[in-house]
């Protein structure tokens, strides 16, 4: 009996070890001016302050339309945030929206799809996005994301891509990029040709990359084409493993209903066989992931871990699942194997984007209803194992 007690008296203190989450809305549709906000990424910088950023959609929630980027900052770890920013485009208006033939439609600059990176140097920020999916434009920031240099349109880098893809919709992202251990900026791109002007299917992914600081930019190889069961690859996460590899993670929409994995020594040339990781799910969503940087092989993913399944519970193939229960994984084998799985938010959740505060402690800004959201907790949260250090 004594020991029962005690065993149980053990366990209550286990579990009250085990730190919460905190979740804190930053981006809530109907305010600011805004309809909707989308599309989220969040990035750290060297001097430990968070950048979250999205598509400020004005008027309505779809992909195309009078749309803006909105990022705020937090200084003290995603406690407290400074009110939003308008970031882009300050150059000359590019309007027109394909979709809306009439007069409003032809006046709407849809700017879309952002893409941070920060730099190693300690004070660079490099920022990318795209104007009607169409043109690309990158600016950097030297003050911790406090202000933006004058935007440089990069879309030439896009056009070696012709001869694989004959694109007439380009996109970065969205999330975040990387620099890896050369030094290398990476950005993960997906490119789409269909017939239809602004039309996102069929497409393909790759990346593009800068190996001076972000003032000139070229297109890498296409890993991940429309070809057979890999059914239009379009936004795609980026990570470098502990070995120095970089791994793409992409969505698609294939019978598999599972992202999509390719590693390269460079993040440019080289990739492996594109495969898919049966362990994550794909609900045809984006999905954040990064490596953690205190703990070599550590991967972190989140997406909605959704499937959808038929009468007997088995998957339906190629069937599009919820967007909802918005998960974090776990791996420590450079994605190898994802052993640790626990749902962020169960009710509807679709894309998300992940960053690692200096305590160690995981950041997802991910979408929920009309709101963006950042959750914050240490990985013990998602192990269940209080003496997992941050």
């Amino acid at each position: 009996m004594r020991y029962a007690f005690l065993s149980c008296l053990l366990s209550l203190q286990v579990f009250a070890a085990i730190p919460v989450i905190e979740k804190t809305d930053i981006f809530v549709g109907g305010e600011g001016g805004s309809a909707l906000y989308r599309i989220p990424g969040i990035v750290v910088t060297t001097k430990g302050t968070v950048l979250a950023y999205c598509e400020a959609r004005r008027k309505a929630g779809s992909d195309w339309g009078e749309i803006e980027i909105h990022l705020r900052r937090s200084t003290d770890g995603g406690q407290t945030w400074a009110a939003p920013q308008h970031i882009a485009h300050s150059g000359e208006r590019i309007e027109g929206n394909p979709h809306k033939h009439d007069e409003e439609g032809a006046k709407e600059q849809t700017v879309n799809n952002p893409v941070a990176i920060v730099d190693r140097d300690g004070k660079t920020i490099h920022f990318l996005y795209c104007i009607n999916y169409a043109r690309c434009f990158y600016m950097r920031s030297t003050d911790d994301g406090l202000s933006f240099s004058k935007p440089v349109e990069i879309t030439s880098a896009f056009e070696a891509f012709r001869p694989k893809c004959p694109w007439n919709v380009l996109a970065t992202g969205p999330g975040h990029g990387i620099q890896i251990k050369s030094g290398r900026l990476v950005v993960p791109v997906w490119l789409a040709y269909g017939k239809k002007p602004g039309d996102h299917a069929p497409s393909m992914a790759g990346t593009i990359y800068s190996d001076d600081g972000g003032t000139t930019w070229k297109a890498g190889d296409i890993p991940l084409p429309n070809e057979g069961e890999l059914k239009n690859p379009n936004e795609t996460s980026v990570a470098e493993l502990s070995d120095g590899r970089v791994m793409l993670n992409s969505r698609s929409v294939s019978k598999a209903s599972r992202r999509l994995v390719t590693t390269s020594a460079d993040g440019a040339t080289g990739w492996s066989t594109p495969i898919f990781d049966d362990a994550l799910w794909e609900p045809i969503c984006m999905g954040g992931i990064v490596a953690h940087p205190k703990k070599p092989g550590m991967l972190i993913f989140s997406n909605p871990h959704s499937l959808e399944l038929n009468a007997e519970g088995k998957p339906l193939p190629g069937a599009r699942g919820k967007r909802r229960n918005l998960s974090i994984k776990i791996s420590y084998d450079d994605g190898k194997t994802w052993p640790m799985n626990r749902t962020l938010e169960d009710g509807p959740s679709a894309y998300s984007d992940l960053a690692v505060l200096p305590s160690g402690f995981i950041l997802c800004f991910y979408e929920r209803d009309k709101r963006l959201t950042v959750a914050c907790f240490p990985p013990a949260w998602v192990t269940g194992n209080p003496r997992e250090a941050p």
